[in-house]
């Protein structure tokens, strides 16, 4: 993706010097544009807790990057005990996106079958670096098997705008580059073909206000910000023609982990008719679940998250603010799961399936 005509990645080893990791501060947008840097797995555990880099995919390209980091780090003789306490650091650090774990043990399996240490350090650099290309490459494939599905609504509507709604951000800042729900946008986009997207704010921490509409502006796709609460009324008057969200865990039956939220703009949806669209990379299912509700775990944050906001002053300030009494405590829970019955359709790097058991394995077969 461009950032004022620059093309970025959300991380990338730091040029001349690879023993750094650089990232997109997500925290500062879309106030600052700050690229910060990464020199240890503390650095990386951190980045993703305050969510400095957060998304599925890239909490996972991020997890590589400080396995590839620890391995720096380690000594000849205490390899093995480090990698193992620097991955299971990281995979504290976020409990419900599948990516996170994933890329750890993917990082694990591959310098685990190195003898020397320094080969070992240099294969971490390339599966790290592997880890990141494949997970741009998905969503670029993403947004390929998922045009047709924008193309036939446009077709259904000649002339007309195809009205989509998404919440929170699974976008390029999500991802490596493009971005899994929003991949299919940029897609259509620039293709021609006539989209305007409805960005929910995505309360607590704002993510569509603050990222899907930042990165929509920087790509030139029609948009509008919309409270949390309008999906609903959008869809009864006809102004919504698919929702399309991400995902940060999806069960082999199809059940779906996302942004807190989700869930009411899939019940929305299904009572009006819309289909409703979850974009995702492989690296994204649990295929060891098949119970989402009962099983996939939930992350539960801060509640100052609820109970302040932040934002840009009249005066050019960055500030937060109390938005409710003094005494008045919150719960921030940081996800909901949207039942696989809810769902049209998912989407990812081979194609498109139902939420189904059946329907995903027709596309991993060798999960059977």
């Amino acid at each position: 993706m461009n950032v004022n005509g620059h093309p970025y990645r959300t991380i990338w080893l730091k040029p001349g010097d690879d023993h750094i990791v650089q990232v997109i501060n997500q925290v500062k947008l879309p106030h600052i544009f700050e690229i910060n840097d990464l020199a240890s797995v503390e650095d990386v555990c951190r980045a993703i807790r305050d969510m400095t880099v957060r998304g599925a995919g890239l909490i996972g390209a991020s997890a590589a990057y400080g396995m590839y980091l620890a391995s720096l780090e380690s000594s000849e003789t205490g390899f093995q005990d480090t990698l193992r306490r620097a991955g299971n650091a990281l995979k504290a650090t976020r409990p419900t996106a599948a990516n996170l774990a994933w890329a750890v043990d993917r990082m694990l399996g591959v310098i685990g079958a190195v003898e020397s240490h320094s080969e070992r350090c240099s294969v971490a650099r390339q599966e790290a670096i592997a880890i990141a290309d494949e997970d741009a490459d998905y969503c670029r494939r993403i947004g390929v098997h998922a045009m047709p599905v924008i193309s036939a609504i446009s077709a259904r509507k000649p002339g007309q705008t195809v009205n989509i709604l998404t919440h929170c951000n699974a976008g390029w800042l999500a991802f490596v580059d493009m971005g899994s729900a929003t991949a299919p946008i940029y897609a259509a986009h620039d293709a021609g073909i006539p989209v305007h997207v409805w960005v929910d704010e995505t309360r607590p921490r704002n993510q569509g206000a603050s990222l899907t509409a930042w990165e929509l502006s920087q790509h030139g796709v029609p948009h509008t910000l919309i409270a949390d609460n309008a999906g609903g009324h959008l869809m009864q008057h006809g102004l919504v023609d698919m929702v399309i969200t991400g995902a940060d865990r999806v069960t082999r039956n199809g059940d779906v982990a996302n942004k807190i939220g989700t869930y009411l703009k899939a019940l929305a949806a299904h009572d009006n008719r819309i289909p409703m669209y979850v974009a995702l990379p492989s690296s994204t299912f649990d295929f060891a679940l098949r119970d989402g509700v009962a099983n996939i775990p939930i992350e539960e944050r801060d509640g100052a998250e609820v109970r302040y906001m932040t934002g840009l002053t009249e005066s050019g300030d960055i500030a937060s603010v109390r938005i409710c009494p003094q005494a008045t405590p919150a719960r921030n829970w940081g996800f909901d799961v949207t039942p696989a019955r809810l769902i049209t359709q998912l989407i990812c790097e081979r194609g498109l399936c139902d939420a189904t058991e059946n329907g995903i394995l027709s596309l991993f077969p060798e999960r059977r």
